[in-house]
């Protein structure tokens, strides 16, 4: 019922920003701190912050990925449903 997974992948969905897009409405946020030189996760935490929304671009490239991950998981996610 439960398949662990890594920081990196659950990043690589897309689903961060829309995750966060959730929370910033009660000022919560799940963070990220990513390494600038290899993009590699050097730490992961939940904060309260002050700011609401992120950058238009930032959500039209995660919006892309989700759709990506949506397109090549479709079937999987609507097997897992009807088991």
């Amino acid at each position: 019922m439960v398949t662990k997974k890594g920081w990196q992948e659950f990043r690589d969905t897309g689903l961060v920003v829309i995750v966060n897009q959730i929370l910033h409405v009660f000022g919560w946020a799940i963070v990220f701190e990513i390494d600038p030189v290899d993009d590699m996760i050097t730490a992961i935490y939940p904060a309260r912050v002050k700011f609401r929304g992120f950058p238009e671009n930032s959500t039209s490239i995660a919006y892309k990925k989700v759709s990506k991950y949506l397109k090549e998981n479709a079937e999987k996610l609507n097997n897992e449903i009807e088991e």
